[in-house]
């Protein structure tokens, strides 16, 4: 039997916090705008979360130490992230998104696929709804969106990063196999730098080389996750596009100007980030059981402990007692601490169950 025909769009939003900060501000159109921590005239502690591409042509990358950023570009507009905007956006852009398929899954706050398959006939008609998508957003919002066209989710969202921003990228049935081969093993989901390093330690660094894998090998090596690499460098990708339950956590973290060993210190920023994620609980009418905090110390070490009620709560005090009893029992005091971070999970709705009151 022929496997059913799919058309899966994956769409991406450009730089979208950064796009949505400019948005809100004009005057920052042109100018390298990168969001994340402060900078602190190159002393700061944290990292990038996005660079717009302005501030890319520097080197300016997510996830780089902030303290190198302003050494690359100081005259870089540097702001602080407002999830707050960022999730309204989103929420917007989503819900005009599902208008568009009858099966959406979205992957994050500014990432979606959609199975458009029973929407078009063939890959023209696809492109001809992508164009129409993206220029829907872009009078909406004002803000421009890369989709990637293809037969699977795999296929489509390594499809999107090909042309960016504002691209449009197709690859049919055919296409598959000749245009993942060239690319980096790295581009395939789920292959991280410790995966890719032992790819490349075996000779293999292009999807294409993967392909020519033995299977057997694979699955020596690399156990369940090789049968599953040796299906993806073939572009072979069976999920389906599935509304995903909500949010699975909220969290906090921050780094220190200077590492620490003042408890007091630590305690105060916990209460201080305590606070932002019940807000952020009490905003989308959650309540939560599992209690997660993270301590990175000056050597990079890092650790994260846990604790599950006995009970659902949304109370402040309630995430602050497991906050600091996770603390107490776990951190060093004769250590300096990098960084600490609070996450709340397990999540029910409140207006679907009474909550601890």
């Amino acid at each position: 039997m022929t496997e059913k025909r799919r058309t899966i769009f994956h769409l991406d939003m450009d730089h979208f916090f950064t796009a949505a900060e400019q948005k809100q501000r004009p005057e920052l159109k042109g100018k390298p705008v990168v969001v994340g921590a402060d900078p602190k005239e190159g002393r700061g502690r944290g990292v990038v979360s996005t660079a717009n591409y302005e501030a890319r042509e520097f080197g300016i990358r997510s996830g780089m130490p902030i303290s190198r950023a302003w050494k690359l570009c100081p005259q870089a507009v540097y702001l602080p992230l407002d999830f707050k905007l960022y999730t309204q956006i989103s929420d917007e852009n989503m819900i005009l998104l599902r208008t568009y398929t009858d099966k959406f899954e979205q992957w994050g706050i500014d990432e979606a696929f959609l199975d458009v398959t029973s929407r078009v006939k063939d890959y023209g008609e696809a492109e001809s709804l992508a164009r129409r998508i993206k220029a829907h957003i872009k009078e909406s919002q004002g803000l421009t969106c890369s989709i990637g066209i293809g037969p699977n989710k795999l296929v489509a969202k390594i499809a999107t990063d090909i042309q960016k921003p504002d691209g449009l990228t197709t690859v049919t049935n055919g296409e598959v196999e000749r245009f993942l081969a060239p690319l980096p093993v790295r581009k395939l989901l789920w292959v991280g730098r410790k995966t890719e390093q032992k790819l490349q330690n075996m000779g293999v660094k292009t999807i294409g080389d993967l392909a020519n894998c033995d299977p057997t090998i694979l699955t020596e090596i690399f156990g369940s996750l090789g049968t599953q690499l040796c299906l993806m460098a073939h572009g072979i990708d069976k999920s389906e596009v599935e509304e995903r339950e909500g949010i699975k956590s909220i969290s906090r973290e921050t780094t220190f100007q200077e590492d620490t060993a003042d408890i007091r210190l630590v305690l105060q920023t916990m209460h201080n980030m305590t606070e932002q994620v019940q807000s952020d609980c009490h905003e989308r009418h959650l309540s939560f059981k599992t209690v997660t905090i993270k301590i990175r110390y000056e050597n990079f070490e890092t650790h994260t402990k846990s604790k599950t009620l006995p009970f659902i709560t949304n109370r402040l005090q309630d995430l602050n007692k497991a906050a600091v009893d996770l603390l107490a029992l776990h951190v060093k005091p004769e250590r300096k601490v990098r960084l600490i971070g609070v996450r709340v999970s397990n999540f029910v709705k409140t207006d679907r169950q009474k909550t601890l009151l």
